[in-house]
């Protein structure tokens, strides 16, 4: 293992992952300025139409040197307990700061406020458990499927203290899909099925009690199965949302001429963006979007399938999961099967913090497809070659 971990080292990073998010990424601006500029225009007291794509613009050169960065990085570091350690705990240190000192907005504080920038540390939560949890497995294997060992140290050491602090925040939709995340980590971990299903069972029993200890999070609920209900409240988003997909038809109404991005759609450029993209480009325009980010997640899952070490393999198949996940969910929203959130889509939605660490997770990503089965003979065979002219007579 250790000869195929160093050959591995020569190998390529997967350029077509690379090349992908890339793409998704400029999209995304073009979106963006899209979405945003006539609200930035007439609301902002600088009426800078060119605002929110400006930063996100530079969010996304943060993003770029990140994922290149990171993807130079050995991703064993992340194995080493002290290093994931230490990272996870500085996660739950921000998260549960945000209810603190954390910036608020529209009656929650989920964001710390740096001054030059604010962050949202639940974010980065969603790929904390990644990181922990697939270094826990992996330096765990035997001990996993023991319950002290598995679900129940699991829950205790990572699960419970994020969900707390995420709860904490208000942030109820976060919360889902960490624990969404955890489940998917569990099964890739080869978790016994009946464990995985007692602790469905707990996690849904948390939620419901979520959701009916706050009102506004009951309103949601009951709002998204029927938004004309209450349409100039609770409704109102959704019902914007549905009008925008609605009037987009098959082929859309051309890029920059959505209506509903004109002061009705609210988070046009963030949270319902897909309604906007849905409204613009149409059926057509969605599927091939909806179709580039499978073809992303083929990507990751068979870098997941390829590399050999248990620890890279579920770190790739967590980061991959995280992504799927994500899209899902914000697709589902705008549609209205899902109660209203606020997730953006990867790469796309503005929104610095959550592009900076898709990208930075990518960025892990990569440098795991450095260590598949493919990239290490492609090594073998190009230092065989090497060898061999070397070697060869009148050199």
């Amino acid at each position: 293992m250790k000869k195929i971990a160093n050959t591995a080292k020569q190998g390529r990073m997967d350029f077509t992952i690379f090349a992908v998010v890339i793409l998704l990424c400029v999209f995304g601006l073009v979106m963006v300025l899209s979405s945003s500029y006539y609200y930035a225009y007439r609301q902002l007291e600088s009426h800078d139409g060119f605002y929110y794509v400006k930063k996100q613009a530079v969010y996304f050169i943060v993003g770029i040197a990140a994922m290149i960065v990171i993807s130079r990085v050995p991703y064993t570091i992340y194995k080493n307990r002290t290093i994931y350690a230490a990272a996870f705990l500085l996660t739950l240190i921000g998260v549960f700061l945000v209810p603190i000192i954390g910036k608020e907005v529209n009656g929650a504080k989920r964001w710390l406020d740096f001054g030059f920038a604010t962050v949202q540390p639940a974010e980065l939560a969603k790929f904390a458990v990644v990181i922990a949890m697939s270094a826990y497995i992996a330096n765990n294997r035997e001990k996993i499927k023991v319950p002290k060992y598995g679900i129940i140290r699991l829950s205790a050491l990572i699960l419970a203290p994020l969900a707390l602090g995420i709860l904490f925040q208000r942030n109820l939709s976060m919360l889902v899909i960490v624990v969404a995340i955890y489940v998917v980590m569990l099964f890739i971990g080869e978790i016994p099925v009946k464990h995985m299903l007692v602790l469905g069972g707990m996690a849904l029993a948390v939620m419901l009690l979520a959701v009916f200890a706050e009102s506004y999070r009951l309103e949601r609920v009951i709002s998204f199965s029927n938004p004309w209900k209450d349409p100039s409240d609770t409704g109102y988003q959704l019902i914007q949302s549905l009008l925008a997909i609605g009037s987009g038809g098959i082929f859309g109404k051309g890029l920059n001429f959505s209506s509903q991005k004109l002061l009705f759609l609210t988070y046009g450029e963030s949270d319902f963006i897909f309604a906007v993209i849905a409204e613009e480009l149409g059926l057509v325009g969605c599927v091939i979007l909806i179709g580039v980010y499978g073809f992303l997640i083929y990507r990751g899952v068979l870098v997941a399938l390829k590399c050999r070490d248990r620890f890279g393999s579920m770190l790739a198949a967590g980061i991959t999961s995280v992504i799927a996940i994500q899209v899902i969910v914000h697709i589902l929203v705008t549609i209205g099967w899902a109660p209203t959130t606020g997730q953006t889509l990867p790469f796309i939605s503005a929104g610095g913090t959550s592009l900076v660490f898709f990208m930075a997770a990518t960025g892990i990503l990569l440098n795991v497809s450095r260590h598949t089965t493919n990239t290490a003979k492609r090594a073998t065979n190009e230092r065989t070659d090497d060898s061999r002219r070397i070697g060869s007579p009148g050199e």
